[in-house]
């Protein structure tokens, strides 16, 4: 077996595990929300104690792994995501990257505290087609303030080639 044989395998595997703990898409309350810090809050969704996200079921991506400042969230680009020029639109990168993201972010803050994106800049490099395979998008903090984060992510393929970079800056604020 090569190597990205081997990854693609890995890839497949790690996915179907957490799609079996994912509960069912949905929306947590503020309450939920509040009591838990933001890594505690992903990693409830993620172990199915929290509704999954709709914008994952929607778009077909899950989040796959992560740690306080480093989110992993995997999709496979598929026809339905094309645009009228047969490629996969822009907009199923930026939601992919803004998931990794804000997440990375979020994954940093306390009990109490909330963010939203300010800003997102996307650098699309080349192209998502049907035949890319699996794809994720790996996010990392690079500062997390009192008012401000800020992180960067990248789409990889398999093989690691890069499709997309982005960097966001998140409004952190106090929750009602």
């Amino acid at each position: 077996m090569t190597n990205r044989e081997e990854t693609l395998a890995l890839w497949k595997e790690q996915e179907t595990g957490v799609r079996a703990r994912l509960a069912a898409p949905g929306v947590a309350t503020l309450a939920q929300l509040k009591e838990r810090s933001g890594m505690e809050f992903l990693q409830d969704i993620w172990d199915g104690k929290l509704p999954s996200v709709l914008i994952g079921e929607t778009l077909d991506f899950i989040p796959i792994e992560g740690e306080p400042g480093r989110i992993v969230f995997q999709g496979t680009p598929g026809r339905k995501h094309y645009n009228p020029l047969g490629s996969v639109h822009g907009g199923y990168f930026c939601t992919l990257l803004d998931s990794a993201l804000g997440c990375t972010v979020h994954s940093m803050l306390p009990k109490g505290m909330g963010y939203t994106t300010l800003e997102i800049k996307v650098n699309l490099l080349r192209p998502l087609t049907e035949k890319t395979g699996p794809v994720r998008a790996i996010g990392k903090v690079i500062q997390v303030g009192k008012q401000v984060g800020v992180s960067e992510a990248n789409i990889v393929d398999v093989d690691g080639k890069i499709y997309a970079h982005a960097t966001t800056t998140c409004l952190i604020f106090p929750l009602p």
